[in-house]
């Protein structure tokens, strides 16, 4: 079974949304408690809470706290997850110090199983019925694919003020059209490359295609940057001395909605953009990019500050992650494979797709038209798509023989690279019954340090 995330927009009257909105200040309070515990312990020198122990304090607080009674169990369980989460990353340096929330900031909460709730729908519109809360709320959108579902993600966007429903369905296999190197048809495959002038530029083995950039930001932030002038004039908050003002919350709140518009065009710019190529190709190849490294900060000193905010600028507009991800998963749904060429080994900006041989004066962005002693010229975006469609071929002079095996890119249809363990809330419930039975983790009584940090 594959698992795919279906999204859908709620309505909820008047008493809904209250009561919505008291079940997020409840979850918030909740997160807040458990990080409070995991810092007092640290300044004490005490040992750190785990997962488990602040989850079997759960009962106590809903016997110190009554208004968590009415909250699923499982709910609760998956907001204290998310401390844990936070917390193993920031031990492992993957993100900053783990911090609170601000209720003003939070989404919402998950319901980490199928129970506890209700999709009343076959995937276009129908309403949501919530156990706990004891609502059912109008939903509008429309699924792709739907089945059995399985979890369910609670999302409010304050800068937006609209709830959203993300679901979670298993949806049956797609038998693979590809399963070795010698099935592989090359008439269905093209290759891309991604880029600031050009978004895409595709290539299919005998002609180019360009999608050209939207540049929603750059159209955009002109009026973001005239919101931004206005609300600087306006009376803003100070942290312990001063409240803002409302002119300030009405221009806080138009900036914020200009800003949404940029990144919901961007997001439909995109689905749109990587559906219709994946509807055409089975096969899909790119070289691989890390957007984190290349929209890093300019180095301190550097006289091309200016040059490489700009670059980073055009680089997040463009998405250059979220397509190639969209792309994958979109290929990968209809059994197709998509394959990542290793940019270090290949250099597609700087091998010649005629003779093979790299030119590192190439790798200038500046460098728009490449032209070799061979006699090859072609546009810079337009060589890489002919580099890339080559190797995938196995028909690039300069390289060696390739294992398209080892470059594609792991999915749920594929047999490759399958997932590892994760901590998901199900492998957690075996070890926690588990664990506690030999230890005695956490009180059960009125006094649980998460009803304590509470207090």
């Amino acid at each position: 079974m594959n698992i795919r995330r279906q999204t859908f927009r709620l309505y909820p009257n008047k008493a809904q949304e209250k009561a919505l909105f008291e079940a997020r200040r409840l979850h918030v309070y909740l997160y807040n408690a458990c990080v409070s515990e995991r810092k007092t312990n640290y300044k004490l020198g005490l040992p750190n809470p785990t997962y488990l122990s602040q989850q079997n304090a759960l009962p106590g607080l809903k016997a110190e706290w009554p208004e968590f009674a009415q909250l699923y169990s499982q709910s609760l369980q998956a907001t204290v997850k998310r401390v844990d989460f936070a917390f193993q990353r920031f031990i492992k340096g993957l993100s900053k110090n783990y911090k609170f929330k601000s209720i003003k900031k939070a989404s919402g909460w998950t319901y980490p199983s199928y129970k506890g709730w209700s999709a009343l729908t076959d995937g276009k519109h129908g309403t949501l019925k919530l156990n706990d809360l004891g609502i059912t709320v109008r939903m509008r959108g429309q699924a792709k694919e739907w089945g059995k579902s399985t979890t369910l993600t609670l999302v409010y966007k304050p800068h937006e003020n609209k709830w959203y429903a993300s679901i979670t369905v298993e949806v049956e296999d797609v038998e693979p059209l590809y399963g070795s190197d010698s099935e592989l048809s090359y008439e269905s495959m093209v290759s891309y490359d991604l880029g600031t002038e050009t978004a895409i530029t595709l290539y299919n083995g005998s002609e180019f295609e360009e999608i050209s950039n939207p540049r929603f930001s750059r159209e955009g932030n002109k009026k973001v940057c005239q919101a931004a002038k206005a609300k600087r004039r306006k009376r803003n908050p100070i942290k312990g001395k001063q409240k803002a003002s409302r002119r300030w919350k009405k221009a806080n709140r138009k900036e914020s909605k200009l800003k949404s518009k940029i990144a919901r065009q961007r997001k439909d710019w995109q689905h749109k953009v990587t559906s219709e190529i994946a509807s055409r190709y089975d096969i899909g190849v790119t070289e691989k990019l890390d957007t984190k490294k290349m929209t890093r900060k300019p180095k301190k000193g550097s006289k091309r500050k200016r040059q490489k905010s700009g670059l980073n600028r055009e680089i997040l507009s463009v998405g250059f992650g979220t397509i190639n991800k969209q792309i994958s998963y979109k290929i990968h749904g209809k059994g197709g494979i998509v394959l990542e060429l290793p940019t270090k080994k290949v250099k597609p900006s700087q091998r010649c797709p005629q003779c093979g041989q790299v030119h590192k004066e190439w790798a200038k962005l500046a460098e728009r038209f490449h032209s070799c002693e061979c006699g090859f010229g072609m546009p810079r975006d337009r060589a890489s798509t002919v580099v890339m469609y080559q190797v995938a071929g196995n028909t690039q002079p300069g390289l060696g023989q390739f294992s398209l095996a080892s470059l594609r890119v792991s999915s749920s249809t594929d047999s490759i690279g399958k997932r590892k363990h994760t901590g998901s809330m199900k492998q957690l419930g075996a070890m926690k019954r588990r664990k506690s039975q030999r230890q005695n983790v956490g009180e059960t009584g009125a006094e649980t340090p998460i009803a304590y940090a509470l207090g």
